[in-house]
């Protein structure tokens, strides 16, 4: 198993630029499936914090269900759009792939999951700005960089 902390011990300035691209607004995306194995697309808040990444929901949340009963789950980033007289400015995208582990339920009944690291991955402009630059990290293989022109 791999948690939020062990990606920071390992690669701490990658986790540090993946969390940047988190933080940029509260609200990204979390991809789960339905009861027929369709995706959902979802509004979600994450939280790094304790070495952990961690989501939640309101009570009874179909986002919520979908991750009890299959845990699999996929979370992007908010995005920002990039200027188009520079695209070189882009800071990136990052997405994480994961296996959440719920805890135990607060006072009002929400939903709180403990996100396990399967893959996270960081897409940005490389400098010239005539290529991306992709970064991933996989639990017990590292990181690993590609360039895609």
């Amino acid at each position: 198993m791999a948690w939020w902390s062990d990606l920071v011990d390992e690669e701490p300035d990658f986790a540090e630029r993946v969390r940047a691209r988190f933080a940029v607004r509260k609200h990204g995306t979390m991809a789960t499936l339905r009861r027929d194995g369709s995706p959902r697309i979802s509004g979600t808040e994450f939280q790094f914090e304790d070495g952990d990444l961690r989501v939640g929901s309101m009570p009874g949340a179909l986002k919520a269900l979908d991750l009890r009963r299959d845990p699999r789950l996929a979370l992007h980033c908010p995005t920002e759009d990039t200027p188009e007289d520079d695209p070189g400015s882009w800071d990136g995208d990052a997405k994480i792939a994961g296996i959440a582990h719920e805890l135990p339920p607060p006072e009002d009944g929400s939903h709180r999951f403990r996100v396990e690291l399967t893959e996270v991955v960081l897409t940005r402009v490389g400098e010239p700005a005539d290529h991306l630059v992709i970064e991933s990290w996989h639990p017990g293989r590292g990181l690993h960089r590609r360039i895609r022109r």
